[in-house]
């Protein structure tokens, strides 16, 4: 059975969270503050974890980073206050998979569950094929070992920015529009976050791009989208 962490102090909140995703056939772990949660996800396997960011004991952007830190790899969806960009940003440059924003509905967090948990899986599966390398300017993409190279020097990427590298790299050429690298690469329909495409694509050029101002190998095409060019 696939094993959920919730990770939130206001009670209601975490009994919703949990009754719901019960409802669709997970089996699922609470935490009411951030310390706990940090050693249950340390301790125990989970497919994926809801992480609000406002906890005691240890905020929820602590948690994130110490687990990345520490090389756990888990989906983590983080859960948000309407309008707070920052934390958002910050999030995903840290390391989270995806956030929701509250107030949100139960159907709209079992939606971003389910897509992250595609993505997992679809990743855990192409590890199990044979290797494969694709090269882009001075980028090496080792799809089986989920390594990137740029000149001898592997890259730090999120899981995230790593699957839209890939995603790109798999289309060169091609201009390709916010909304659909939302829904391909994220997994679910376009729901007016194109926003969340823009941040990691900037996150992702400051790691590929010898100058992410004027970047050469991951271009905006104004107007239209974004383009992968060898």
């Amino acid at each position: 059975m696939t094993k959920i962490l919730v990770v939130d102090d206001e009670t209601a909140i975490a009994t919703l969270l949990q009754y719901n995703l019960q409802q669709n056939g997970y089996e699922v772990t609470v935490a009411s503050d951030g310390l706990s949660a940090y050693q249950k996800a340390k301790e125990q396997q989970f497919n994926a974890i809801l992480l609000d960011l406002m906890l005691p004991e240890m905020d929820g952007m602590t948690v994130l980073k110490q687990l990345r830190q520490d090389k756990v790899s888990t989906p983590i969806i983080l859960v948000t206050a309407k309008g707070d960009e920052f934390d958002r940003v910050l999030g995903l440059e840290l390391g989270a998979d995806d956030y929701i924003t509250k107030p949100f509905s139960p159907r709209e967090v079992v939606a971003r569950l389910k897509a992250v948990l595609r993505r997992s899986q679809v990743s855990t599966d192409t590890n199990k094929t044979d290797e494969m390398v694709i090269s882009i300017q001075d980028l090496l993409i080792n799809d089986s070992k989920k390594t990137v190279m740029k000149e001898n020097i592997v890259l730090s990427l999120t899981p995230r920015e790593y699957d839209l590298l890939l995603y790109f790299a798999q289309r060169l050429g091609r201009v390709i529009d916010r909304e659909t690298i939302l829904t391909a690469v994220w997994g679910y329909e376009y729901t007016g976050e194109s926003r969340m495409v823009d941040m990691h694509i900037s996150n992702l050029r400051d790691k590929i791009e010898s100058n992410p101002k004027a970047p050469k190998i991951l271009k905006t095409v104004r107007g239209f989208g974004y383009t992968m060019t060898n």
